[in-house]
């Protein structure tokens, strides 16, 4: 586990102290505890994948509608041309 992120754009650097000064006092640690735990509860799927139309959609078992397809499609072109 990393102990140390650097940024090193002076802008974003400028961003975090302001809004650390604004929102924790200061505390920048605490302000990017506090955003990436936002953007993950942001991001969590928390309904269905079908919208209005629950069961129209059959899946087959070890389906997984989440892994990126593309991701999987280039390992096994690269595993044929080998």
């Amino acid at each position: 586990m990393a102990s140390v992120v650097r940024i090193r754009r002076p802008d974003i650097v400028v961003l975090i102290e302001k809004a650390a000064e604004k929102i924790t006092g200061g505390n920048t640690t605490h302000l990017v505890a506090i955003a990436v735990r936002r953007l993950l509860v942001e991001n969590e799927r928390t309904h269905s994948l079908f919208g209005t139309h629950p069961g129209s959609v059959r899946v087959r078992r070890g389906v997984d509608l989440l892994r990126p397809v593309l991701v999987e499609s280039m390992k096994k072109r690269r595993a044929r041309k080998r």
